[in-house]
């Protein structure tokens, strides 16, 4: 029996399979695949960030003298009323500048008596003309600088008592003690910050929101934020953007947003930390679920049907964001499209497929 050479064997395989691949072409049975129309929405983003209570008017207090601080007489939280004693440094300095300036002022004033009545006399004799012009000069200019010398005593004098008078501070309004800066024993420095005060009852949230999700500004309106506990999110009570920061920290690449509270938030005080949720509108989007997504040479894609041919053809998408269940497109898919969401693992472009749609 003769043998076939073998590159005859392998031609003849070859020129078999170029006839038969169009008749099995032409024979494939349509791919039974699960679509969904496509459909454009108006959409809405959740956004939820923590921040923390803030008042909405607050004022730092300091001694206008250094010195080593006595007293706090407050502790955090505390509420306290106008002219009320809230902290003292040591003041034996100036009361000493005080009992100084006190003695200062008694000599000066006793000086003073002693050349008016001195220049008085003098006057008197020169009208009666028993003293000469020189002597009631001398004698006046005695007298003005006893003046001087008596003005500047006095205001010595109150400078001492100002001085002593800075060693407290008092309260200049109700308040609300957010936290103490410094404590006794403490050294601080000439207008070094030693209270801080909240003003009023208002509360803010101050929240630090990344620059590409401000906190409800894609809305036209000013959004409503609700506010809960952490620990109690049934516990709700509106709030508004109250401030926008212009700047963007470059450490952390957020912006300050300040939220009003409406109403306060119970069990809820000051430096707290609150959770605040947003859902601004974005505008209308095509929604696709997640098992319509695909990848081509170029990114994410999509397996859209041809309704005239049945035919499938790979689409590449822009994504504007992904939820936890579905893909918001920003473009590539028109509303009303057929895109495949069950079966795609088993498609190619051209491939013929018989539907039944998730509408």
């Amino acid at each position: 029996m003769s043998r076939i050479p073998h590159r005859f064997r392998t031609g003849a395989l070859a020129l078999a399979l170029v006839s038969l691949s169009p008749c099995m072409a032409l024979s494939e049975d349509p791919l039974m695949v699960r679509a969904v129309r496509a459909e454009q929405v108006e959409t809405r983003q959740h956004l939820s960030l923590t921040g923390e209570i803030s008042a909405r008017e607050m004022v730092q207090t300091a001694f206008p003298t250094g010195g080593r601080i006595a007293e706090i007489a407050v502790e955090d939280g505390d509420r306290v009323k106008a002219g009320e004693v809230l902290a003292r440094i040591e003041k034996v300095q100036q009361e000493q500048s005080l009992r100084a300036a006190e003695a200062q002022l008694a000599a000066t004033r006793a000086e003073y008596d002693a050349a008016q009545d001195a220049d008085r006399r003098q006057t008197a004799l020169l009208e009666r003309g028993a003293t000469t012009r020189a002597a009631r000069n001398a004698a006046a200019d005695r007298f003005a600088a006893a003046v001087a010398r008596r003005a500047q005593a006095e205001a010595e004098l109150q400078q001492a008592r100002d001085a002593l008078e800075d060693t407290v501070i008092h309260a200049q309004n109700d308040a609300t003690v957010i936290r103490k800066l410094a404590e006794p024993g403490q050294v601080v420095g000439a207008a070094q910050p030693v209270l801080e005060l909240a003003l009023g009852e208002g509360l803010d949230a101050i929240f630090n929101v990344p620059e590409q999700k401000m906190l409800g500004t894609a809305e036209a309106e000013t959004p409503t934020i609700i506010l809960s506990p952490i620990d109690r999110p049934d516990v709700q009570v509106p709030g508004v953007v109250r401030e926008i920061s212009p700047l963007v920290d470059p450490a952390t690449g957020t912006v300050q947003v300040t939220v009003g509270l409406e109403e306060p938030l119970p069990g809820l005080s000051y430096g707290d930390t609150v959770r605040g949720t947003s859902q601004p509108l974005e505008g209308r989007s095509v929604v696709l679920p997640w098992s319509t997504v695909t990848a081509n040479d170029e990114g994410t894609a999509v397996w859209v049907v041809d309704p005239a041919t049945s035919a499938v053809s790979l689409r590449g998408i822009e994504v504007k964001r992904y939820t936890s269940d579905s893909v918001l497109l920003e473009s590539g898919v028109e509303e009303g499209e057929l895109v495949v969401s069950k079966g795609a693992q088993l498609l190619y472009p051209g491939r013929i497929v018989a539907l039944q749609e998730d509408l």
